[in-house]
This record gives C-alpha cells, sequence and structure tokens, in this order.
C-alpha cells in the first residue's frame, strides 16, 4: 500500500513540471497495459490547474489510454505468459473465465463498459487480445468508452471547477456505475421496443 501511495504521489508530482501532458499520454498508455495508477488522477490535476485547456488533457488522455489498450491487447495476443503474471495481480483466474464468457457473448460491450468502470482496463485490453477479440471492434469500443470516462472528468472541471472535484474522487465509482446501468436500461428498451 505504501509503494501504490508513492506512486500516486509521484505521478501528481508530474503536473508541476513542463513535461505534464507527456506524462499524462505515457500515463495513461502505461496503465491501459501494465501500471496500477489511473491516469485520472493527473488528469484531475491538470484540468484543475488549468480547466480551459480540459478537454484538450482529456483527449491526451483517451489517446494515450487507447493506444495503451492496444499495447495490452498485443501483450495478450503474442506473450501470454508474461501477461497472466500483469493480469493475476489484479484479478484471480476464475475471474479471467468470466472475463472471457462476457467476451463470447457481448464482445463489444464488455470493452466498453471496462474501459468506463473502475475495473482495472488492462485485465480487459490483455485479455481482449488473448482471446483474439476483433480488434477493430476493440479500437473502436476503447476510443468511445474511454473518451466518454475522460471527457466526462474534463467537462465537470471545465464546468464547476474546484467544486466538483472532491465530488468527483468521492463518487466516481458510484457514478460510472449509474451510468453503465442507465447504458444498459436504454440498450435493453431499444431491443425491446424494436
Amino acid at each position: 500500500m505504501k509503494t501504490l501511495k508513492r506512486l500516486y504521489h509521484w505521478v501528481i508530482g508530474w503536473a508541476e513540471t513542463p513535461y505534464a501532458t507527456v506524462a499524462l499520454f505515457l500515463l495513461a498508455l502505461a496503465e491501459a497495459s501494465f501500471f496500477p495508477v489511473p491516469p485520472d488522477v493527473l488528469l484531475i490535476v491538470l484540468c484543475l490547474g488549468r480547466s480551459k485547456r480540459s478537454f484538450f488533457y482529456s483527449g491526451i488522455c483517451t489517446v494515450g489510454s487507447v493506444t495503451g489498450g492496444m499495447l495490452g491487447f498485443l501483450i495478450g495476443l503474442k506473450f501470454w505468459s508474461l501477461a497472466q503474471g500483469i493480469i493475476f495481480t489484479y484479478v484471480k483466474p476464475e475471474t479471467i473465465d468470466a472475463v472471457r464468457e462476457y467476451f463470447l457473448k457481448y464482445e463489444a460491450w464488455a470493452i466498453a463498459v471496462a474501459g468506463f468502470t473502475p475495473i482495472p482496463y488492462k485485465v480487459f485490453t490483455i485479455s481482449a487480445g488473448f482471446f483474439r477479440v476483433d480488434f477493430s471492434v476493440f479500437v473502436i469500443a476503447s476510443f468511445l468508452s474511454r473518451g466518454a470516462r475522460f471527457f466526462l472528468i474534463g467537462g465537470l472541471i471545465y464546468l464547476f471547477g474546484e467544486k466538483i472535484r472532491e465530488f468527483i474522487e468521492r463518487y466516481f465509482n458510484l457514478l460510472t456505475y449509474l451510468v453503465v446501468l442507465l447504458l444498459i436500461i436504454g440498450l435493453l428498451l431499444l431491443r425491446w421496443l424494436s
């Protein structure tokens, strides 16, 4: 836990450097494939520091995360023995079986939900490669879900500034589950109506 806290402070420290944007991109890339600290923390700090650039930072974070997702996909596709060490740090082997079932049944939706929720995205990116999910579906679903997540953060900070920070940090998990629930309800309604 101490190591994770040090990593968290190290990540936030990048906001005070001239390399903050590059650090955000690289952090988003690394987190989507192997690194434990989510880019949201640096994104929030950067957006609060320069709220007029919130959407720019959200875009950088999205591109970095999807690029990292592609790296995770490659790791799962070509280097499964290495990938297991990364994945089993975050989840139990039984969870991978559940992820496999989600991929087989819902492919794009499984990726989209994973990309938006607090579930470690790297678990899904690496698993997608291992289970040979359609790569173009993977990339499109990743862009949509990761973009939605990061632009939601950037947009809230752009609109509400510092006041929204504590709210985001405290209730982000609950908010993401609520959005996913609303998305699922919407999809079920569409299916029922057609």
